[in-house]
């Protein structure tokens, strides 16, 4: 039907957040709510001496000051693993630790407020090497247990010797989810002594079960509806102010209302976690891999949130979707004092993947092959296995995929030549019309990057989602409720859900219900994994429900649709989906079916390097992505466009800059990201090879092109300047420092 699966429909919150109309977390209002302000530390590591909330409590309008003490539950919590206090106790760990929190009638009071509370540091120094926190015996512990999140090794093959050996050290930088709608929320207390929270997160119920115990509540007194969410890539699958805004709501007896600053929500949420890394590729002459070996160090910040998951990404993915049968990789996840990192977008993969297609390009010009040319000889298959010994039982057509990128015809004019042929066209040229250039050292450079992406959770995790499906008559049509707890970030799985139970049922009119706490869980929305199993859960709940409906029309053949309703009233079925199982990989040797499903992506980028300058403009950037099913073919664009952009923005631009535990840049000012200006023309290829195992056969698709967009723009700024440039984001000084008489 038209509106149904594999139809561009339009979003239903489309049109309002054009419009500005859209109700966000942070327009949420009651009447005689309050505000509550945060107090955070300014050191990265300190004891905690004492602490006087006096003068804030004297402020007239302050109706609250709360510190470790009014904890009313338990003072840790956490997403894997509950390290974090809701407020620092006796010791802070990074800058910008929450240490108290206020509740006034005005947020400026409240900001006033916490700004007087009094405290004083014994500050140490901090721990901020992670190469020093994982392997120096000597180096302070920031967490008694030590400073080891998690060590992943993966132990495959015994011939560590080759023909033609490439070795290279890697690092990425601190990259932001920079979502643009700052962490806010509102709690309102409740009559049976529970609150109702209204926030932006992406996982409604992991949210409750870390925010009940500390409230010292049931699950069941905590209930959590989804607010409009400015966008998450990640950075809201941890609690910001949710215990916060809760504890000062039931001690006022009043709503709280928090919303954080620009400033703020660089210190309020987790970062992608920087990478050191070194690889040793070993081949044939002819450029047939033979091994892999690499040390990938990820710095996880002063608390865990998902760096358990982020190493076991990393080094299940460390070799990239590439057939090697000799693999030696130690992945680690480490604490330090610097900000704490977590999930984002393609999280984990991302890292390796910049470091495996760098020593790929390395590989190639040693043995004089092109950049496609040493990908196709090596490219996984179905039927391939993956490092870890998971077969890759569903299509994965990786060297067809490199062909297709490969044919795609190139941009041209690659001087930037004016209309008029008289000179060159300064809006074409990097750094734009404002740069003093006139295109004399601008060279024009091609690369090639390929990722492979892990979706939905693994090893082992019990990945499900509930969907319950009601169809009803609503005068003389039928109507379908869907009810989920899937958030939706922005990704457009309310239209999705619209779409299965369209479907599904034949009905047009569909309804998706806020989503909140009230129906079982549906996980969160990352790891590209809605689509899958909130999608799955829906397609089951909508199919229990029309075989209930069949049964009622087969006894009533005399009545239409709407009629059955009306006589036998409402249908509604609820059910969990889950994918198939998943297995911890083995602690010694990296073992085990750790995946559900896998993604590939392929991208070429070409650029225009101003050489003099630094300067860099992407002119182009082609994707080939193999989905198994379109679902809504624009929003899965839409999909490639966005990831693609931040990709490109961790390549050439994006990075909070961390000295000695100190963000430096905590605003849209200085951590910059890509605008419409830097986004080139894209040109994709969208490719559905159906995964037998998956609803619909669908993959999910909004990670992979994370991925392999970043090394794609780096590459090809590699090719333009002849440099080396081993770390990303490449910056203007990495480029401008070299003499411009280089070829």
């Amino acid at each position: 039907m038209p509106s149904g699966i594999g139809e561009s429909v339009p979003r239903p919150d489309g049109s309002l957040k054009v419009s500005g109309e859209f109700a966000y977390s942070s327009d949420l209002w009651l009447e005689g709510m309050l505000w509550g302000a945060t107090l955070r530390s300014p050191h990265p590591s300190a004891w905690i001496r004492s602490m006087d909330v006096g003068p804030a409590l004297a402020m007239p309008g302050v109706f609250a000051v709360l510190t470790h003490e009014d904890v009313p539950g338990e003072r840790f919590y956490g997403l894997e693993h509950r390290d974090q206090p809701v407020l620092a106790i006796d010791q802070v760990r990074y800058q910008g630790e929450p240490v108290a929190i206020v509740a006034a009638d005005h947020p400026e009071t409240a900001r006033r407020a916490a700004a007087a509370i009094v405290v004083d540091y014994e500050v140490r120094t901090a721990v901020t090497d992670p190469h020093r926190a994982a392997f120096d015996p000597s180096c302070p512990a920031v967490h008694p247990r030590g400073n080891l999140v998690r060590h992943q090794p993966v132990r495959v093959g015994s011939t560590f010797a080759a023909e033609v050996v490439v070795t290279g050290e890697y690092e990425v930088g601190m990259q932001d989810q920079a979502f643009l709608g700052p962490e806010s929320g509102l709690a309102v207390p409740a009559e049976d002594g529970g609150v109702d929270l209204f926030v932006a997160t992406q996982w409604l119920h992991v949210d409750q079960g870390q925010v009940a115990p500390c409230l010292g509540l049931p699950p069941e007194k905590v209930r959590l509806t989804l607010a409009g969410v400015g966008g998450a890539f990640g950075a809201r699958e941890d609690l910001s102010m949710q215990v916060h805004a809760s504890m000062l709501a039931l001690r006022t007896g009043r709503p709280v209302k928090m919303v954080y600053g620009r400033e703020e929500s660089f210190f309020g949420h987790v970062h992608r976690h920087p990478a050191r890394m070194r690889y040793e590729h070993g081949a044939t002459a002819d450029g047939r891999l033979v091994y892999v070996r690499a040390e990938i160090l990820l710095d996880g910040g002063a608390y865990c949130s998902s760096t358990l998951a982020v190493v076991g990404n990393a080094a299940s993915l460390g070799v990239g979707p590439y057939e090697v049968d000799n693999v030696w990789i130690d992945a680690y996840g480490v604490y330090t004092n610097n900000p704490p990192c977590g999930a984002m977008r393609g999280f984990g993969a991302v890292q390796a993947c910049y470091a495996y297609e760098s020593q790929m390009d390395r590989l190639a010009a040693a043995c004089g092959l092109s950049p496609v040319e040493i990908r196709v000889r090596n490219a996984v298959s179905q039927g391939s296995r993956l490092a870890t010994g998971q077969l890759i039982d569903s299509p994965a057509p990786l060297a067809e995929m490199l062909t297709e990128l490969a044919a795609m015809p190139l941009p041209t004019d690659p001087a930037g030549t004016g209309m008029d042929g008289a000179g060159p066209d300064l809006r074409l040229l990097p750094g734009g019309v404002a740069q003093a250039t006139r295109g004399e050292g601008v060279r024009r450079g091609v690369g090639y990057g390929v990722g492979i992406k892990n979706i939905c959770f693994s090893e082992g995790f019990d990945d499900h989602s509930t969907a319950r499906v009601r169809i009803e008559a609503a005068g003389d049509e039928p109507h379908v409720l869907v009810r989920t707890a899937a958030a939706e970030v922005g990704q457009g799985l309310v239209t999705v859900q619209a779409q299965i139970a369209r479907t599904e049922l034949g009905v047009e009119r569909v309804t998706v219900a806020p989503a909140d706490t009230g129906v079982g869980s549906a996980g969160s929305s990352s790891a590209s994994r809605q689509s899958y199993v909130t999608g799955g859960a829906v397609r089951a709940a909508c199919v229990a429900v029309r075989e209930r409906l069949a049964a009622l029309r087969a006894a009533h053949p005399e009545l239409s649709l709407v009629e059955v309703l009306e006589r036998c009233g409402p249908v509604e079925e609820t059910r969990e989906f889950r994918h198939r199982p998943t297995f911890p990989m083995d602690p010694v040797t990296g073992q085990g079916n750790s995946h559900t499903q896998l993604a590939l992506c392929v991208h070429r980028a070409v650029v225009d390097v101003d050489v003099d300058l630094g300067l860099v403009r992407v002119v182009e950037l082609a994707a080939v992505q193999d989905v198994g099913k379109i679902l809504n073919p624009l929003a899965l664009e839409g999909q490639i466009h966005g990831g693609s952009a931040q990709g490109l923005g961790l390549a050439l631009m994006e990075e909070i800059q961390v000295r000695e535990g100190k963000v430096l840049n905590p605003s849209f000012t200085d951590y910059l990201i890509p605008t419409i200006l830097d986004m080139p023309p894209m040109r994709l290829s969208i490719l559905e090879n159906p995964d037998p195992h998956a609803p619909y056969g669908l993959r999910g698709a909004g990670e992979p092109p994370t991925l392999s967009s970043t090394p794609a723009v780096a590459a090809a700024v590699r090719a333009a300047t002849g440099l080396d440039l081993p770390r990303v984001p490449i910056r203007p000084e990495d480029i401008a420092l070299v003499p411009a008489s280089r070829p």
